[in-house]
């Protein structure tokens, strides 16, 4: 399973958060390593000190897609900028041909 305008693939499956319980808004491309570290917090009870490289694999696969998704945003309003100002534009208006005389 593939998400749009994402480089990272979905692993776990819906059945697989829904028997680990996993909450809604954290289902997305890290959720297959959310998975492990609620585990492991279950198992050590939430010692903070615990499952630190879980979370730390976790935290950053939630920092990458932060950070992807912030790039996107960025590309996004230059490229609304260029077309603001008349920069580059992609498709022209009028065609060369016609206002040559």
């Amino acid at each position: 399973m593939e998400v749009e305008g994402s480089s990272k693939k979905m692993i776990a499956t819906q059945a697989e958060m829904v028997e680990a319980k996993v909450p809604i808004p954290y289902r997305d491309q890290c959720a297959h390593l959310l998975i492990p570290l609620n585990k492991c917090r279950q198992a050590e009870l939430y010692l903070p000190w615990k499952c630190e490289t879980e979370r730390h694999i976790y935290e950053k696969c939630e920092y990458e897609l932060v950070m992807e998704r912030m790039i996107k945003m960025q590309k996004i309003r230059e490229q609304e900028a260029n077309l603001k100002s008349g920069k580059k534009s992609p498709i022209p208006l009028i065609p060369n041909t016609a206002n040559a005389s």
